[in-house]
C-alpha cells in the first residue's frame, strides 16, 4: 500500500539557499551550482543565475571590455582609428597662426604685396644655405606658415578650409596634425635634397599636399568615386607646372610624404593599433631626418647675420 505524500518530509529533504539556510529550495545557480531561492536568483543569458555570480560577471565584462579597449579595439572609432568628432578646431588653429603671421610680416615690411621683405619672413624662409649650411632648422617648419602676398595666402587658406573639415574628423586631432607637420616635413626635406640650395621656398602648400595625399590613400582604402580626387588633382597639377615660382618639389615631397602617413595610419593592424600608427610614422621621420643630416654634410658651413643693403636690414649668409 502507497504512503500518502508528505509535503513537509519533502521539504525537508530539500537543501537550504546559499544565503537563507533557512529557506529550502530546488533551485540553483546555473552558473555556480550553488542552491538559491527565488529571491536570490537573477535571470541571465542562459537559466538563472545567483547574485554574487551576477556581480561577478558584471565586473568580469567591464574588465574585458576596457582591456579590448586599451588594446586598440572595439567601440565607436573612424577608420583611422580616432574617436568620431565633428570638430575642426586644429585646422581653425593652423589657419589662425597663419594669418597671423602674414600679417606681422605685413606689418614689418609695412606693404602687403611685398611682406618677404620683413625680418621674420628672412629669417623663416625655407633657405637651403641658412637651413644646412647655418643650422638653422626652425626653417623646415616656419616656412610652412609663410606666405608671399594676399593671394598666396587667401588661396592655400581656402584649400586649407576645405580639405581640413573634410579630414580633420576622419584623422581626429592628434593624427590630422601629424599627418599636417610631418607632410610639411617632407615637402621641406624634397626642397632640400633636390633644388638649388640658393632660393627661398614659403607657403602651406606643401603640407596641404600632404592633406592631398591622405585624402587619396582614403579614396583608394574605401573604393569610394575617384572623380573628385581626380579633378582636384588635374587642377593642382596644372597650377604647380603651370604657374611660374611654383616649388614643385615641395609640392610633390608633400603629397608623397602625406600619403606615406596615411598608409601608416589606415593599414595599422587593429590590435595595439595607435602603437604601429606611432612606429610607422616615427619610421618615415626618422629616415628624412636621416637624408637631411647626410645633405647637411655636404654643405659648407655657414655664417649668417642681418646686414644694411639699400638702406634695408636683409638677411644674408657667407
Amino acid at each position: 500500500m502507497n504512503q500518502p505524500p508528505n509535503p513537509a518530509a519533502e521539504q525537508a529533504a530539500l537543501p537550504g539557499c546559499w544565503w537563507h539556510p533557512n529557506r529550502p529550495t530546488g533551485l540553483s545557480c546555473s552558473r555556480c551550482g550553488r542552491p538559491a531561492c527565488p529571491d536570490c536568483l537573477r535571470e541571465a543569458p542562459v537559466g538563472f543565475q545567483c547574485t554574487d555570480c551576477v556581480h561577478a560577471g558584471s565586473q568580469q565584462q567591464r574588465r574585458q571590455h576596457r582591456d579590448y579597449q586599451d588594446a586598440g579595439l572595439g567601440g565607436m572609432r573612424t577608420i583611422a582609428g580616432a574617436r568620431p568628432s565633428s570638430s575642426v578646431l586644429a585646422t581653425q588653429a593652423i589657419l589662425a597662426v597663419n594669418v597671423l603671421v602674414f600679417l606681422v610680416t605685413v606689418v614689418q615690411a609695412r606693404s602687403l604685396n611685398d611682406n618677404q621683405t620683413s625680418g621674420l619672413f628672412q629669417v623663416g624662409v625655407l633657405w637651403g644655405q641658412a637651413t644646412l649650411g647655418a643650422g638653422e632648422w626652425w626653417r623646415l617648419f616656419t616656412s610652412g606658415f609663410l606666405h608671399y602676398g594676399p593671394i598666396h595666402i587667401a588661396v592655400n587658406m581656402f584649400s586649407l578650409w576645405m580639405m581640413g573639415r573634410a579630414l580633420e574628423p576622419v584623422f581626429g586631432k592628434v593624427r590630422y596634425l601629424t599627418l599636417y607637420f610631418v607632410s610639411m616635413l617632407g615637402a621641406s626635406t624634397a626642397v632640400l635634397l633636390f633644388d638649388s640650395l640658393d632660393g627661398g621656398t614659403a607657403g602651406a602648400s606643401g603640407a596641404l599636399f600632404g592633406l592631398m595625399g591622405a585624402y587619396g590613400v582614403i579614396v583608394l582604402k574605401l573604393r569610394l568615386n575617384p572623380t573628385g580626387l581626380i579633378i582636384t588633382l588635374a587642377l593642382n597639377a596644372f597650377i604647380t607646372f603651370g604657374v611660374a615660382n611654383i616649388s614643385i618639389l615641395g609640392h610633390v615631397g608633400g603629397l608623397v610624404t602625406g600619403a606615406l602617413v596615411t598608409v601608416a595610419i589606415l593599414y595599422a593592424p587593429q590590435a595595439r593599433q595607435a602603437t604601429y600608427q606611432a612606429a610607422g610614422v616615427a619610421l618615415l621621420v626618422v629616415a628624412m631626418i636621416g637624408l637631411l643630416v647626410y645633405k647637411d654634410a655636404q654643405v659648407a658651413a655657414q655664417t649668417c647675420q642681418f646686414a644694411q643693403y639699400r638702406g634695408e636690414q636683409v638677411y644674408s649668409c657667407g
